[in-house]
Order: structure tokens, then C-alpha cells, then sequence
């Protein structure tokens, strides 16, 4: 059994995802297929021994539809909506002077607005057309079938009138109608574009170059032609490129995308990094364990994209229903065309009653509601550092009532406060000017918190005449011809302030110590 996901083009509404579904579980080798609307992707599972890729995306074409493997398609997509947007204004243009009328309550000709509406309805609304003979094909009906069907009607119904000399036409109806259906896609693509941002925001977590050693010197490389077993060098301060283990060096790592921990976290040779992490004040030469779709940020990526391609159990109900809307929606037309006409007699009324039908029944709302919802859901929690496993999850999230959390740790915000001050044999303020001096400059979170204490009661620093690093204690200062320590307990041997440190850690506290 293999899986593929497939990019889906020219779906417009949930009787779309019903037909897709259907053709590929016709095929017995295909053991499933989940076909999501809103993110316009396919999940599919075959048996590989005797189906490929190209002959399932050969079923989709089949269907009417256009598959793809999944690429990076951000300027496609910008490329596509501005054509959209094209379309729109072309459309607008010549349907407002046919529409203007109707408010200011004077007419034009019956020649200039046939004029004005047949390029909207065989130009501007030609894509109708062929999606409602692609659903025709495959012996089925969608949402472009109800506004092919009704707008044509409109147009056609005006072309009669006209014959008859009648001033009550149709034109701006079935161009405003393909106007305002065209807005409305337009709107729910940019809608879909933006939720994905979550997603694109966790790929650029990655930068897109490394510094390897090859060949007993460094060069500069992108990531994509790095290999396992390369060896990488990640100055102080830099993103970490791959996943991969420590061979030399030690350093302090900001792996808050990963675990919500505000702290660095010491990192010492043999230890792993995670692409996408911060590097603090070491230099370090990495090895690569893991490329591609295998990197622990690849991997949170696709939870994220399985999560919004995973239909939730509401919207396989919605599906069901929607596979017998539009033949409902076109049965109820029809009815409603030949009661009036045999009723009243009036078969101009009938037509126009009919064809209201068909442009006001829309299944987008139907279908799209849910898959949007958990798009925009999964989007913005991927993007507070929250992951969805699946779409279930999402919908019965609702129901909860109490959440445990592993670790008082996480739950911050990243900005450390001092909360207590313990000093012996020292004023607190000189204690404060010496803790200020060696953290000055320091972009460490428990830096930043003395500092900002510091510049509260205008204490003037030091100028410290040396500091370094001391990997996995802290730092090592020297003011004033002295020597000092700031770090963690490594760093202490009296037992009776440690004990008071280990103390305030258990409520929860971080300890540091200056000695």
C-alpha cells in the first residue's frame, strides 16, 4: 500500500469532491480517497504493484479535472488570481451600464445590451460551460452546471424577447449573475491562499543555505543539495539549517518552535539540533542526520496539511447530501417552470421563475463551510504554536473541559522577570551593577531581565575586561581585577545556598548564581 496526495484543479463545489471520490473508488486497486474542497488536494491510498501515480491522476483527468503532484505554487497561485481579477473587472465594466439602468429607471437599447452581455456570457463566463460538460460526461451535475443552465436561460429567453420587440429583458440578470459568481470564487481562493500562511511561516523557519566543510574548507551551499553525513558549521546567532547531531563545540540552542520552552537549552557534542532552531554563543559543526520531507519541521508541516486535508465526520454527512443537491435543485426548476406555465399561463414568468431557481441554489456554502473552517482552525493554531493532529480532533474539541499540561515551563511568554534577589555580604545595588555589567549586551532571556532591572534604577555598569563562555555553566567575567562567575548550579559547591536555589526552583522558578 502506498499513499499520494494530488493537487486538484477545477472543483467548485461539494457535488466536485462526490465525483472524484466515486471515479477513483470505482477502481478496485484504490483503497481509499479523500478529496478535500477547500484545500483542493486528494489523499490516496493504492496498492503500488499495480497502480502509479500518472494512471491515477490519468482516472481524475477522466472525471473532468485537472491533478498534479504537490509543488511549491505560490507564484502560480498569485499568477492565477490576478488573472481572476482580470476577468472580474472585464466582467464589471460591462455590466454595470446594464445594470445602471434598472436604478435610475431609464432604458437602453435592446442592441447595446446585447452587445455588452453576450462577451460575459461566452468569454467571461466560458468556463462555466466547460465544467458543466465535463460533470455532463461524467453523468453528473455541480454548482457551474445550475449557473450555465441558468444564466443561458436568462440569455436565451432575451434573444426571443427581442424578436418580439419586448422591452422587459434579461441581459443584465444573467451577466450580473456571472459576475457576482465569479467575485464570489475569487473571494474564497484568496480566502484559501491566506489561511495556508501558517504553513508557509513553519517553511521558512528553514534557511535556505548552509556552510559545510567539503574538501577541508567551508562553502556556502543551499540546503537542498546537502547530504547525510555532511558536516555543517553554525556560527553564534545563527537559524540551524538541518536536523543533525553535535560532532565539535558546545553552545546553548533556542528550540521554542519545537518544545515552547522560553530557555535555551544547553548543547553539548554528541547532542541533536533541530533545523529551524537559533544557535546562542557557540560555534558548532553539525552532522546531518535527516534531508528533506524527513526533518522534524518537514514533519510538523505535514501534520499540518493532514490535519486540514482530513475531512471531519460532519463533512462526510455534508458530501452525502450535497451528491443529490443539484439533480434536486435542477428537478425543483423544472417543476417550477411548468406548474406556472400551466397554472398561470404565463410561460415568459415560468422561464424566469425557473431559471431564479437554479442562479439562487448554490451548494458552495454547503460544501465549503466545514472544509474552510478547519482550514482557518488548523492555520491559525499552527501558527500560536498550536498542531491539530486531525480534523476529529478539531470538531470535537468543544467538548473539552479541562487541560493538563506537562510543565509550569511552557507556559510563559518568554520574558523572564527577577522575582527575588538574594546577596551575602553585598549591597543589593552593587550586586545588581555586577550581574548588569557581565550580562550587558546579551541577548539571553535571563540577560535581558537583569538588564531591564538595572536600567530601572539607573545603576551604572561596569566595563568588564574580559568574558568567555563556560560550556554548560554560564560566564566567566573579570572587573575590576576580579573574577566572577554567572551561571548555573554546576558552578556552586556551598550546599546551603544551593539548597535555598533548589528551593526556589521547585516553585517553579529559574536559579541562576554569581560567585
Amino acid at each position: 500500500m502506498k499513499e499520494i496526495n494530488l493537487d486538484i484543479k477545477g472543483m467548485t463545489c461539494a457535488s466536485c469532491v462526490g465525483r472524484i471520490e466515486k471515479t477513483l473508488k470505482k477502481n478496485e486497486d484504490i483503497l481509499s480517497a479523500s478529496v478535500n474542497l477547500a484545500t483542493e488536494k486528494a489523499r490516496i491510498q493504492f496498492n503500488e504493484s499495480k497502480l502509479n501515480s500518472d494512471q491515477i491522476m490519468s482516472l481524475i483527468t477522466k472525471a473532468g479535472y485537472e491533478a498534479s503532484i504537490p509543488s511549491d505554487n505560490k507564484a502560480t497561485n498569485d499568477n492565477s488570481l490576478k488573472k481572476d481579477q482580470f476577468w472580474i473587472i472585464l466582467s464589471a465594466v460591462l455590466t454595470l451600464p446594464l445594470v445602471l439602468p434598472m436604478i435610475f429607471n431609464f432604458m437602453i437599447p435592446a442592441w447595446i445590451q446585447l452587445v455588452l452581455s453576450t462577451p460575459i456570457q461566452f468569454i467571461v463566463g466560458a468556463r462555466f460551460y466547460k465544467s458543466a460538460w465535463g460533470a455532463l460526461k461524467a453523468r453528473s451535475g455541480n454548482m457551474e452546471l445550475l449557473v450555465a443552465i441558468g444564466t443561458t436561460s436568462a440569455y436565451g429567453l432575451s434573444l426571443y424577447l427581442m424578436t418580439k420587440n419586448s422591452h422587459h429583458l434579461y441581459f443584465e440578470s444573467s451577466a450580473m449573475v456571472i459576475t457576482l459568481v465569479l467575485l464570489g470564487k475569487y473571494l474564497e481562493r484568496k480566502a484559501k491562499t491566506q489561511t495556508t500562511a501558517a504553513i508557509k511561516a513553519l517553511q521558512s523557519l528553514r534557511p535556505s543555505t548552509a556552510q559545510v566543510i567539503r574538501n577541508n574548507h567551508e562553502e556556502k551551499i543551499s540546503v537542498e543539495n546537502l547530504k547525510l553525513k555532511d558536516i555543517v558549521v553554525i556560527r553564534p546567532g545563527e537559524l540551524i539549517p538541518v536536523d543533525g547531531r553535535i560532532l565539535q563545540g558546545s553552545t546553548q540552542i533556542d528550540e521554542s518552535l519545537i518544545t515552547g520552552e522560553s530557555l535555551p537549552v544547553d548543547k553539548n557534542e554528541q547532542d541533536k539540533v533541530i533545523s529551524g532552531s537559533i544557535n546562542g554563543n557557540g560555534l558548532i559543526q553539525v552532522e546531518v542526520s535527516a534531508l528533506g520531507s524527513e526533518t522534524m519541521i518537514a514533519k510538523i508541516i505535514r501534520l499540518v496539511e493532514d490535519a486540514q486535508a482530513v475531512k471531519a465526520p460532519i463533512q462526510k454527512l455534508v458530501d452525502r447530501i450535497s451528491a443529490y443537491f443539484v439533480p434536486t435543485v435542477l428537478g425543483i426548476s423544472a417543476l417550477t417552470i411548468i406548474l406556472t406555465g400551466f397554472i398561470r399561463g404565463d410561460w415568459e414568468t415560468a422561464i424566469v421563475n425557473g431559471v431564479a431557481v437554479l442562479v439562487i441554489a448554490c451548494p458552495c456554502a454547503l460544501g465549503l463551510a466545514t472544509p474552510t473552517s478547519i482550514m482557518v482552525g488548523t492555520g491559525v493554531a499552527a501558527k500560536a504554536g498550536i498542531l491539530i493532529k486531525d480534523a476529529e480532533a478539531l470538531e470535537i474539541a468543544h467538548s473539552i473541559t479541562m487541560i493538563a499540561f506537562d510543565k509550569t515551563g511552557t507556559l510563559t511568554e518568554g520574558k523572564p522577570s527577577i522575582s527575588k534577589l538574594v546577596s551575602f555580604g553585598m549591597q543589593e545595588d552593587e550586586f545588581l551593577k555586577i550581574l548588569g555589567s557581565i550580562q550587558a549586551g546579551s541577548e539571553h532571556p535571563l540577560a535581558k531581565a537583569i538588564t531591564e532591572i538595572v536600567h530601572e534604577r539607573n545603576i551604572i555598569i561596569h566595563k568588564t575586561q574580559s568574558l568567555k563562555a563556560l560550556p554548560g555553566i554560564g560566564l566567566e567575567a573579570k572587573i575590576d581585577e576580579k573574577i566572577y562567575i554567572l551561571g548555573s548550579k554546576k558552578s556552586l559547591q556551598d550546599e546551603k545556598i544551593l539548597a535555598m536555589g533548589i528551593e526556589r526552583e521547585n516553585l517553579g522558578e529559574t536559579v541562576s548564581y554569581l560567585i
